[in-house]
């Protein structure tokens, strides 16, 4: 059995992620612009798998593969690559409808609904923590999209997606949390993108017999470093990650991806960023470090009674 990497190693690794998730989220902003959102998704999904499988197949990089049996193909279908086929077709929809620093900033509130998904309401600090840590967060969701409900600003129908980006991404992530267990990292990735490209393949077909699709030379590049940079290495640290951190801590530095999308936003996209965005941020920002374990424990050693 492979020794389990370091926190500071499984930590550097999650940067890693976050900071190529940022490049890839503007890249994915110009794409849409061009191609449909099922397409776009369907092709990325299927490259990059026929990449993870090959590399699996014919080199140790990843550590050994393991067989696939029926239970675990079936949970492969339907739990990883229906969670992942439902959250790229949203956050497409969504970078396609809203600003990216918004969609970004969603998803950012994801380490909250992890929280909430890990404990059913108690009559205790810890569950009260973890709510009051979703209402923090809920409140940046909500000024986020205030001028949008008030005013019919922007695309109202884009902040709901980008709103749905959170939990799905949520949910994503702890199907690959039990999918972990009988896989490694670049397995679940290779597996699920997989599936979830083949499930998107019938909506892609519709798109293509609907809509142009232009092949253009700069979006088939982007949908490229897409593939290689946003699914085949950022995937694979993030669900090795989920191998050993629990899904809440390790969505923890999903409160980095919109600061990095943003800037990748701003200074190479020329996208402004709105004026709710930083007390947005700032919101979301506190709900995820109040509801991280740790503050349970600062309170505990401070004023609960010791034996």
């Amino acid at each position: 059995m492979r020794n389990k990497p370091s926190n500071t190693t499984i930590a550097a690794g999650l940067f890693c992620a976050v900071f190529i998730w940022g490049a890839n989220n503007a890249v994915v902003k110009v794409i849409v612009r061009t191609w449909p959102p099922n397409f776009t998704g369907s092709t990325r999904f299927l490259a990059a798998a026929i990449i993870l499988l090959a590399l699996l197949r014919w080199t140790k990089w990843f550590g050994e593969s393991h067989p696939v049996p029926p239970e675990l193909n079936r949970r492969l279908w339907w739990r990883g690559g229906l969670s992942l086929a439902a959250y790229i077709v949203v956050f497409n929809w969504a970078l396609k409808l809203a600003p990216l620093s918004h969609v970004a900033l969603y998803l950012g509130a994801a380490p909250v609904w992890a929280l909430v998904w890990e404990g059913r309401p108690e009559k205790n600090w810890k569950s009260a923590q973890r709510y009051a840590a979703a209402a923090l967060a809920f409140s940046g969701v909500l000024l986020l999209l205030w001028p949008s409900l008030r005013r019919g600003a922007g695309s109202l129908t884009g902040e709901f997606l980008g709103f749905a980006c959170g939990p799905l991404w949520t949910h994503f992530g702890n199907q690959c949390r039990g999918l972990g267990r009988d896989l490694n990292g670049a397995e679940v990735s290779a597996h699920t993108f997989g599936r979830a490209g083949l499930l998107l393949v019938p909506f892609a077909a519709g798109e293509l017999l609907t809509q142009d699709v232009p092949i253009r030379a700069g979006v088939v590049l982007g949908q490229a470093v897409c593939v290689l940079g946003g699914s085949v290495v950022a995937f694979a640290i993030w669900n090795s990650a989920l191998r050993h951190w629990p899904v809440s801590r390790v969505y923890l530095f999903n409160n980095l991806i919109p600061l990095m999308s943003s800037a990748w936003a701003y200074y190479w996209l020329g996208e402004p960023l709105t004026g709710t965005f930083w007390p947005a941020m700032i919101l979301i920002g506190a709900g995820v470090l109040l509801g991280q374990p740790y503050w349970e424990q600062f309170f505990a050693r401070r004023w609960l009674p010791t034996e």
